[in-house]
């Protein structure tokens, strides 16, 4: 029996899994880790942090087999996130995440030299904090000695990558979220090299996730057990490896995926500009190349745990969700603003704030509850409006993730969205799943993709919207869409 190992290196803890030849999952870990937050907003770490999880993990998921067994090692994880190596291919400084906002000064200086671009002038209307190419930047503005010493730049699961091979890679998808690639013609844009004075060097190369890295390096043979020919596979970001487990791709349907952000894809014909998300190119290959358009809720699960833990100083979040009356949703009429830590797709805006509007003495705990929901569900209409997707998604939305398995917070989301959910009950979905099927399906004797998801995904309990329900939260939305300009102005 051949094995494969899943790597998820998540914002707070990597998650590994053992896939056996068909599909099934035989062992599974975890290890957590704290990111720095030196100053607010602020979020790093140390990328060396996320190598002792991956190594703790890999030590206690080979005593479920034979390690010899274990054939390849794919690697997925939080986008954007980037890490800064010297000419040893040590961690020059901590690395800067997806969700650090430093950067939101220096955001309209960036804004305006991509608009002067000619080809990727369009990048300047995706760039967020948090994206490579200003966080690159703000490197060179305010550590000019770290950036001297910068050789090479690695974004999140890469550096995973590149301590297992000793290989500095990254696939298409990284390379197409950082704002420093060229998607119409699958390169690294010279333009944004030049415009931001970048060195060329430090960019890695660009490859297929399914396409092998290289082999594990003998310092983690022998410290693993391992045989000595166990591949590494480029990998790619989180999102495009779930969109792989939850059959998004290869059966052409939306998915949302509520965790600590709200993140909703959909694959796509072409590129597209028009709306807004960020288009994500994806190749298992290095030929071939997909679609993938993504946008984001930022405050997402966050939200609701920061209601659930922080405020209501409860950690069952059934209970809380027990006590609302599904019946009689809709009929309260405050409203929950979800961006508590700003916003990156609708409006990219990382100062936006949330709260609650239209709080009386008549508001119970359970209103509160359901209202941050409801809230978030809003959120997440909104962003299919502003990405163009209603027509996808009125033939019904596949949902995973932690949040996807309430249902309360899937009814109501049915009846804000108007349309059918689906749960996805697979017991195997997720990013790391998705990235050990890559593992799995690369090599001259790779497993059919298509056959394994065939086996794999399962559509679980649907949601379907009550005409009640959906016609009292349509009026509902349309007084939280107006949330934003009176924000602007309370807060200017």
């Amino acid at each position: 029996m051949k094995y494969y190992v899943g790597i998820d290196m998540g914002t707070s803890s990597v998650k590994l899994l053992l896939m056996d030849e068909n599909g099934r999952v035989v062992g599974g870990t975890s290890r957590s880790y704290r990111v720095s937050e030196p100053f607010p907003g602020w979020k790093e770490i140390d990328p060396e942090l996320w190598m002792q999880g991956v190594a703790e993990g890999l030590e206690e998921l080979v005593e479920y087999t034979e390690a010899g067994d274990i054939v390849s090692i794919g690697v997925t994880g939080q986008m954007h996130s980037v890490v800064m190596l010297d000419e040893d291919g040590c961690s020059i400084r901590p690395a800067l995440m997806w969700n650090d906002i430093r950067t939101s000064g220096l955001l309209e200086d960036v804004r305006r030299k991509f608009r002067e671009t000619g080809e990727v002038s369009y990048l300047a209307d995706v760039i967020s904090t948090g994206s490579p190419a200003v966080n690159l930047y703000w490197l060179k503005q305010q550590e000019p000695e770290n950036f001297k010493r910068l050789k090479k730049f690695l974004i999140g699961p890469d550096y995973i990558v590149y301590r297992l091979t000793g290989r500095y890679q990254t696939d298409y998808c990284e390379a197409s979220t950082s704002s420093l690639f060229d998607l119409n013609n699958r390169k690294w844009s010279s333009e944004i090299r030049e415009i931001l004075g970048f060195p060329e060097e430090i960019y890695p190369e660009v490859k297929g996730s399914g396409q092998i890295a290289g082999i594990v390096k003998e310092e983690w043979r022998h410290r693993l057990k391992l045989g000595e020919q166990v591949s590494v596979t480029v990998g790619t970001g989180d999102n495009p490896a779930a969109a792989v487990s939850t059959g998004c791709f290869l059966k052409r349907y939306p998915v949302l995926s509520l965790g600590t952000s709200g993140v909703l894809m959909a694959p796509k014909e072409r590129l597209e500009f028009g709306g807004k998300g960020k288009n994500i190119l994806f190749s298992i290959d290095g030929k071939q190349t997909d679609v993938l358009v993504q946008g984001v809720v930022q405050s997402c699960g966050n939200s609701f745990s920061w209601w659930t833990n922080q405020v209501l100083r409860t950690d069952s979040f059934e209970e809380e969700t027990r006590r609302v009356e599904t019946e009689k949703l809709g009929e309260n009429t405050l409203i929950f603003y979800p961006h508590l830590t700003g916003d990156k797709t609708i409006y990219a805006d990382p100062h936006l704030k949330g709260g609650f509007v239209g709080i009386g003495t008549d508001c119970t705990r359970e209103d509160m509850t359901a209202a941050v929901m409801e809230g978030i569900c809003f959120g997440v209409r909104q962003l299919a409006e502003e990405m163009n997707l209603d027509a996808q998604i009125q033939k019904g939305l596949r949902v995973i993730g932690g949040g996807s398995k309430n249902n309360v917070w899937m009814q109501i989301l049915a009846d804000v969205l108007n349309v059918k959910v689906i749960q996805l009950k697979s017991a195997y979905g997720g990013a790391g799943y998705g990235m050990a099927l890559v593992a799995a399906s690369s090599g001259a004797s790779g497993i059919p993709m298509k056959e394994m998801i065939e086996k794999t995904v399962v559509s679980g309990r649907e949601y379907l919207p009550r005409e009640k329900q959906a016609a009292l939260y349509e009026k509902k939305y349309q007084r939280y869409i107006k949330i934003y300009e009176a924000m602007k102005l309370i807060f200017e």
